[in-house]
């Protein structure tokens, strides 16, 4: 049997294209091309074993990233080491830079004025495709013919589609229902974030559309027919760039605003409530406490997060990674759900998506291992109960308060 080799090197692997976050260039638009990040090689040690050693000591890797990020930007001493007439073409060169600068935030403001050009002529569509879907009018024969797919259909269904009749004993349907709510779970980063809990608010949805602000920036308008839920007809939630533009010229994501949702009373879908039983010591007598206690919902995309109030690395980096979530999500919605919400409510849209086995992989695991911490915490719960109820003495009834 061969020995395996040793201190071999793995195959160099590609790593990810970092998403735009607050402290980067966040492209108006998806035609921007993020940069790529240049294949990088492992180095002997095992990734296993790195890991294990982090592991043990999280201070380890937060000490060897602030070492390494000390020295991002530092200069090695050669610049300084030039002639004087080198060091003055240098500076020379740096100049043209700026002028290439200037030019390229002018190419950002003319393509934003240019999407907003095409916006307004793309409206006039989204407004037909609302009316179709919630029933105020029917597609036209030329839109229908337009829609069907020739190549793997057979040559009489385009007419049998428009000859077919609903048979007496059918109820008929208006527009498309649920349309909204089926386009939204086909899309994977926003499926992650819908509940069973949500979807009977979401079924409600009526259209979902965006407009550009007057400065960089743009809004998300969520319009809901009446529901059991909350009382707004409508639920925006606004996107806002710097005033300065970034590296490159590309605008800077600033920050997110969202409306304050008015709930119907206990339809809150972003709360739940949890019930513990407490015995007083010395009476020995048991009561049941309500308590209000967030909880994981779509409807939470409307209340952004912001910046952590204390000066802690670890809230940094977790804040960081929900800004950066929620503005993907946000361009996730203009770029892709609006525009072309037919493909993701049938499911086509799926084929140009970028994503792999690993991907759903991930998932699954993440699903399975919530399922398990929610078992244990469920028999957790069922032991304390059962030690509660062990006692000699007979209790009285429960009797409930309420706290939030």
């Amino acid at each position: 049997m061969a020995e395996p080799i040793k201190n071999k090197r793995a195959d160099p692997a590609v790593a990810p294209t970092p998403q735009n976050t607050p402290a980067n260039a966040a492209p108006i638009s998806s035609h921007a091309q993020q940069p790529g990040v240049a294949s990088i090689k492992e180095e002997d040690l095992d990734r296993v074993t790195a890991a294990s050693i982090f592991a043990k000591d999280p201070r380890l890797a937060s000490l060897i990233q602030g070492r390494l990020g000390a020295l991002v930007g530092k200069s090695s001493g050669y610049i300084e080491s030039l002639p004087v007439e080198v060091k003055r073409r240098v500076a020379g060169l740096k100049g043209i830079q700026k002028d290439h600068s200037k030019l390229e935030a002018e190419f950002q403001e003319e393509v934003l004025q240019l999407e907003k050009k095409y916006f307004a002529k793309f409206t006039p569509l989204y407004d037909q495709r609302a009316a179709i879907i919630n029933g105020k009018t029917e597609p036209t024969d030329d839109q229908v013919e337009a829609g069907e797919e020739s190549e793997d259909e057979d040559e009489d269904e385009g007419a049998a589609i428009k000859e077919q009749k609903p048979a007496e004993s059918e109820k008929k349907v208006s527009g498309i229902p649920e349309f909204w709510l089926s386009a939204m779970k086909n899309q994977v980063s926003l499926a992650e974030m819908i509940t069973d809990r949500d979807e009977g608010a979401l079924k409600t949805l009526v259209d979902v559309r965006m407009e550009y602000l007057d400065k960089p920036g743009f809004r998300l308008i969520f319009e809901f027919a009446e529901n059991d839920y909350f009382t707004n007809k409508t639920i925006t939630k606004t996107y806002y760039y710097q005033n300065e533009n970034g590296y490159g010229g590309d605008f800077i994501y600033d920050h997110a605003d969202g409306d304050k949702i008015d709930w119907k009373p206990n339809q809150d879908l972003t709360v739940r409530v949890e019930q513990k039983k407490q015995r007083n010591k010395t009476t020995k007598q048991t009561r049941i406490v309500k308590k209000t206690v967030p909880t994981e919902s779509f409807f939470n995309f409307f209340s952004p997060p912001t910046g952590p109030m204390e000066d802690d690395d670890d809230a940094a980096s977790d804040i960081e990674e929900r800004l950066e979530l929620d503005y993907q999500l946000g361009e996730d919605i203009k770029e892709k759900l609006i525009p072309r919400a037919i493909d993701w409510f049938t499911g086509e849209a799926l084929a140009f998506e970028e994503l792999d086995e690993d991907d759903f992989a991930e998932f699954d695991e993440e699903d399975d291992e919530d399922d398990d911490d929610a078992s244990e915490d469920q028999d957790d719960e069922d032991e304390s109960e059962e030690e509660e109820e062990d006692g000699s003495k007979p209790k009285p009834e429960p009797t409930e308060c309420k706290q939030s």
